[in-house]
């Protein structure tokens, strides 16, 4: 009779589950918490199009034949790459996790994959898998592992073909979307099995059968629900631009804060989540590495990048396009360590936080924890520093005081309005004042 009751509870919760569609599990859910409260992580774009130095879409682009392409491999011998040093770089800049690019676009998978030959063990004299390093070293630092996948892929005819990669030989006849889905879902299968916890799959692609005539069918739900069996608080994101998807744990935003569409990327009727958020921005002009491109964001941009987006509620996923030598660019690991010195003493006023009563505003943004308000006055133009900023509260605050100094700060309340004044020189590029509820 236990048995039987035991058999009817287990189909109950069953019936529950499918009513209810995603449950995600309690693991799940805190690993949503931490992401959360991370506010910075570093995405690191690197393939064998860094051998072209053009950027990741090289491929595209440039439209070589994909076989002429795929040679690029043999000479792709990152022999400056050292996974330690680059996870300490970027754990010291303060950032909580990295995001890596495990396959992108080309088809290049950047890990000993049984799949496929065209991957940096077999096809390359390198003979090494930069995934299982870099997991190694993310384990030991204590920061968190993402893994790009891309959805699409320019070089295999079994992907059906889309609205990119057109160019490239492949042969639109051969497409076999059942083979092509079971080929990912097997490298997948590994990612998630050979190199320990994996903080999330960031997928992207979604957008390259978005003009089909019929709505083309990516099975999501079989994928996602391939990915929790796995490691039930992997947390899934897919940079579609639209509103989340069942099954997925955190909304993604490219080159854009949460609710704005500037890049132009985002569809209209998309609406900000619950769920935890995350912008992805590069630190110069390209995600994957390009030797022209060096206009890289001042330190003091970088920061204010950062404060808009926390401001925003989510975290600044910050781009770097490693070399072809194995090497981060000299620029980038510069304003790694600037940044690094900041969030020594300010990223305080970011881990844990929430959005503010201000969202990103002409002077800046607040950020809010444990009862605190934090007023970064951070101006793009630093000659148009405010005299004063105002803050909306209902009650008058309990203190008002510089951060982290303490020193208490001249300001006025009436009509539920706080009126703050601003030093007029301030010395740092954040000028940061901690209002005590």
């Amino acid at each position: 009779m236990r048995k039987t009751l035991t058999t009817i509870a287990l189909a109950l919760i069953a019936l529950t589950a499918m009513a209810q569609g995603y449950v995600p599990t309690q693991e799940n859910l805190a690993e949503r918490e931490d992401f959360r409260n991370a506010k910075l992580g570093i995405f690191l774009h690197w393939g064998i199009y860094s051998m072209f130095a053009q950027g990741e879409w090289y491929l595209q682009n440039a439209v070589p034949d994909r076989m002429e392409y795929a040679k690029a491999a043999d000479a792709f011998y990152p022999h400056r790459f050292d996974a330690r040093q680059w996870v300490r770089a970027i754990k010291a800049a303060g950032a909580k996790y990295i995001c890596f690019t495990t396959r992108h676009h080309d088809g290049f998978s950047m890990w000993d994959t049984q799949q496929s030959d065209y991957n940096i063990v077999k096809a390359t004299p390198f003979k090494r898998d930069i995934v299982k390093e870099l997991a190694d070293a993310c384990h030991e630092e204590g920061i968190r592992l993402h893994l790009y996948y891309s959805h699409i892929d320019w070089m295999r005819d079994d992907y059906p073909m889309g609205r990119t990669g057109r160019n490239c030989g492949k042969d639109a006849s051969k497409s076999d979307w059942p083979h092509y889905f079971q080929f990912m879902n097997a490298q997948l299968t590994e990612l998630l099995t050979r190199y320990g916890k994996v903080g999330a799959i960031w997928f992207d692609g979604w957008w390259d059968h978005d003009q089909d005539a019929t709505p083309f069918n990516w099975q999501l739900d079989e994928q996602y629900a391939l990915i929790h069996k796995l490691q039930p608080a992997c947390l899934i994101g897919n940079n579609h631009h639209m509103e989340p998807n069942e099954g997925e744990d955190i909304q993604l935003f490219e080159r854009d804060l949460p609710g704005e569409n500037k890049a132009g990327f985002v569809d209209k009727a998309a609406q900000v989540s619950p769920l935890p958020l995350e912008t992805c921005e590069t630190m110069n002009g390209m995600w994957g590495y390009k030797v022209v491109d060096q206009n890289y964001k001042s330190t003091n941009e970088i920061i204010r990048l950062l404060v808009n987006t926390s401001g925003k509620g989510a975290n600044l996923l910050l781009n770097i396009g490693p070399q072809p030598n194995g090497q981060l660019p000299a620029l980038a690991l510069d304003r790694l360590k600037h940044l690094g010195k900041w969030m020594s003493t300010y990223g305080a006023t970011l881990y844990g936080s929430q959005a503010g009563p201000v969202k990103p505003c002409e002077w800046g943004a607040t950020t809010e924890k444990n009862g605190t308000i934090y007023a970064h006055i951070c101006p793009a133009d630093t000659a148009k520093m405010p005299a004063a900023i105002t803050i909306p509260m209902a009650k008058k605050p309990k203190a008002v005081t510089h951060f982290p100094s303490g020193a208490k700060v001249a300001y006025t309340y009436r009509n539920k309005l706080l009126t703050i004044d601003v030093p007029a020189n301030p010395t740092t590029p954040d000028h940061v004042i901690a209002i005590k509820r």
